[in-house]
């Protein structure tokens, strides 16, 4: 099966991201797609297994399959925790809504590791930018403190929230160059230490719900194995409990 047709026809959620999930858009910002795909559980029987992952077909569109997308949510990857809660859903059926509810089974306080690694990472690539250059990248410097801003709400409230609200007009004014380095430097070593302060007393559980989230993803491999055509019969009948090769 080729990976547009993964995407095109087995896509059971899909969202934009970015500047415009963030309320961070401006004149001119991409749209960003991210989404997730249920290959059918036939192919996992087959020697070639179907990609974790596709990038388009469409510009700035990337997807998971739901295993590598449950995978690394439970992980607390940034990027996808995020993913799952944008404001802007543009496409989810039974399974994605599903998944949609399971929001809060993915949500532990290991976000304050994942979450502030990739913080760290980024910082040291500014460090990087001001001694080679004089300057950061503004717009990278701009999304590593709304990076930070979202993990420490997130650890105070126990609730994702995409949309920076209120904080567009301060971030945005980092992203046009108009903070100086130090004052940068400031607010991100204020909002790390806010975030370890709430990581303290965060309502997150400890770890996410992982039996919860696998539960889930069985069902949803069985739903789709039952589902097969008749040239994948063999499969459906060990799904049912039959025996290939028996008669």
């Amino acid at each position: 099966m080729r990976p547009e047709t993964l995407v095109g026809d087995h896509t059971i959620y899909a969202c934009v991201m970015g500047s415009r999930a963030f309320g961070l858009a401006t004149e001119g910002s991409d749209t960003d797609r991210r989404g997730v795909f249920l290959a059918p559980t036939p192919l996992f029987w087959r020697f070639e297994k179907p990609p974790t992952h596709i990038e388009g077909p469409a510009e700035e569109q990337f997807s998971w399959e739901l295993e590598r997308f449950c995978e690394l949510a439970l992980r607390a990857n940034p990027n996808i925790l995020e993913c799952l809660h944008s404001p802007l859903v543009e496409h989810a059926d039974t399974t994605g809504r599903e998944l949609l509810s399971l929001r809060e089974a993915f949500l532990s306080r290991r976000v304050h590791e994942t979450f502030t690694r990739y913080a760290h990472g980024q910082r040291r690539k500014l460090e990087a930018d001001v001694r080679a250059h004089g300057a950061p990248r503004w717009k990278h410097a701009m999304h590593l403190l709304r990076l930070l801003i979202s993990v420490r709400d997130l650890l105070r409230t126990g609730t994702l929230t995409i949309d920076v609200g209120e904080e567009r007009e301060p971030l945005l004014a980092v992203k046009r160059g108009e903070v100086s380095w130090s004052g940068f430097e400031a607010r991100m070593t204020r909002l790390a230490r806010e975030a370890e302060q709430a990581a303290h007393r965060s309502p997150l559980p400890a770890e996410p719900d992982r039996r919860r989230v696998e539960d889930f993803l069985v069902r949803t491999r069985r739903a789709s194995a039952l589902r097969a055509g008749p040239y994948d019969e063999a499969a459906r009948g060990v799904v049912r409990g039959g025996r290939v090769g028996q008669g």
